[in-house]
């Protein structure tokens, strides 16, 4: 069987653009060029994003309909979410029509014994947690674009967040999903099993595709006891190297009730405390990096507060922590985890930056940020590296920001060049180009680059076995398919 795309004339365009308008009615097609602007926005303005169509389906067998009509015709479709991604993964080409998942908003079902949630694809992660609060436990996944990113794109992008240390990114915390295939069919993988060795876990292909093998419109959950208890601390530390033995300490001394442990370097409080609103220094004197702590339990009176007093005692005496702050209320837990969620909103504010959402094993996250320091310092004295995020995990949110007085379109041209710079570093200590944001069109031509030649035949071989068409959201994440 070819598995080249069909020929398209005008004449079945515009007869599929028909069949879909009468599918999905005039609620589930915006064609008015304005209307859809918004949808064709694209979050770093690296692309210029154009469709067709605007599809807004409102069901699963509203985005079976649709799938199968362009099927039929050849006509790509690019799955959008709530369109927060950071590398380019829903930008449509004018030959397609962008498939929207808004309007597949309902949470269907909440078990609290089985511990699970199924939701629709469109629903936004913030209505997620409040589900999961109403009923008394726990949706851990949390990230900056949480009232407006969905659940859809967190699956297609395998989001992380600032739990992943405690409670995994989302291939841990999904059981199953419904996906419509690239023909319109329908995969009701939707269980809510722990355990279940029945062959390939396919759910696992869709987690992370990217919506290039399918669409997913559904998923079942993991839920959580809620935390009855947390407690957060700020802390100063001289040194980027000491900052791994701390977090070791830290899962030893909370007994591995460590929820988040997030690096701040100085640039990055300094960012935040000049262009913030209202936001002041946690510690009276200056230092070069600092940690965001939290611990958690879902017992009363677990006795936290005292355990980290007494760690902090401790990394203080053997030199590991030079200051620090606990939280003494949740409002003030709130502004210390404020000025975490400003740095990747406010870093722009001192001129262009360069990003890189990269990991290592968590034993070399201070080796990489030294090295790649060193490098990148080399290549053009003056550039402020801006290293921050979820290095519990081993995730670092390596980001760039041009010298002083630098032009910023000339920094910003170098993007590929330091790039390289950056991902050599980080795939000779063992690590990944994308740890939490995926691949997109920002990053395909480095993973084309480092990735094995037999892994990308393999991902190429799947990529032709779900979607032979070559139709869903075509152009991410693989280079082609031939």
């Amino acid at each position: 069987m070819s598995t080249a795309a069909p020929t398209k004339t005008p004449a079945g365009i515009e007869a599929t653009v028909a069949r879909l308008k009468a599918s999905l009615g005039d609620k589930g097609v915006i064609a008015d060029p304005a209307s859809m602007a918004p949808y064709l926005a694209e979050q770093r303005e690296l692309y210029q994003s154009k469709a067709r169509l605007v599809l807004r389906p409102s069901s699963t067998a509203e985005v079976a309909s649709a799938v199968k009509l362009c099927a039929e015709a050849g006509i790509p479709i690019y799955p959008q979410g709530g369109n927060t991604g950071l590398c380019g993964g829903a930008v449509a080409s004018a030959d397609g029509v962008l498939l929207s998942l808004a309007r597949l908003n309902k949470v269907r079902a909440i078990d609290p014994v089985n511990f699970t949630i199924t939701v629709e694809a469109g629903c936004v992660l913030a209505e997620v947690q409040r589900a999961a609060a109403a009923a008394d436990q726990l949706f851990p996944l949390s990230l900056g674009a949480e009232g407006s990113c969905m659940i859809g794109g967190n699956l297609s992008t395998n989001a992380g967040g600032i739990n992943v240390l405690r409670y995994g990114n989302m291939r841990e915390l999904t059981l199953g999903l419904e996906v419509v295939m690239a023909d319109g069919r329908v995969w009701n993988g939707l269980r809510s099993l722990r355990k279940n060795n029945t062959g390939y876990d396919l759910k696992h292909l869709f987690i992370g595709g990217e919506g290039t093998l399918g669409i997913i419109t559904a998923a079942v959950l993991k839920l959580f006891p809620r935390p009855r208890e947390v407690e957060t601390a700020f802390l100063a530390l001289k040194r980027v190297e000491d900052v791994m033995a701390l977090f070791a300490r830290a899962r030893e001394a909370s007994g591995d009730q460590l929820t988040g442990f997030e690096l701040v370097p100085r640039i990055g409080l300094e960012t935040a405390i000049k262009f913030g609103e209202k936001v002041a220094d946690p510690l009276p004197s200056r230092h070069d990096w600092y940690v965001l702590l939290e611990v958690s339990s879902s017992q009363k009176d677990s006795g936290l507060r005292a355990a980290l007093e007494d760690f902090l005692s401790q990394a203080m005496a053997d030199d590991l922590v030079q200051d620090g702050t606990l939280a003494a209320s949740a409002q003030q837990a709130k502004e210390l985890w404020r000025i975490r969620a400003l740095l990747a909103e406010l870093q722009t504010a001192q001129g262009g930056s360069i990003k890189h959402d990269v990991s290592v094993p968590v034993s070399r996250v201070a080796d990489f940020i030294l090295a790649a320091n060193t490098a990148v310092s080399a290549r053009l004295p003056g550039i402020r590296p801006f290293p921050f995020g979820h290095v519990g995990d081993g995730n670092i949110h390596y980001n760039l920001t041009q010298p002083v007085g630098a032009d910023k379109a000339a920094y910003l041209a170098r993007w590929e060049e330091f790039n390289r710079i950056v991902h050599d570093i980080v795939i000779g200590l063992g690590g990944s180009i994308s740890a939490e944001h995926g691949i997109g069109l920002v990053k395909r031509e480095e993973l084309a680059h480092y990735a094995q030649p037999l892994e990308l035949e393999l991902m190429g071989r799947i990529k032709r076995a779900f979607d032979p068409k070559r139709i869903m959201n075509p152009g991410k994440l693989l280079k082609s398919a031939p």
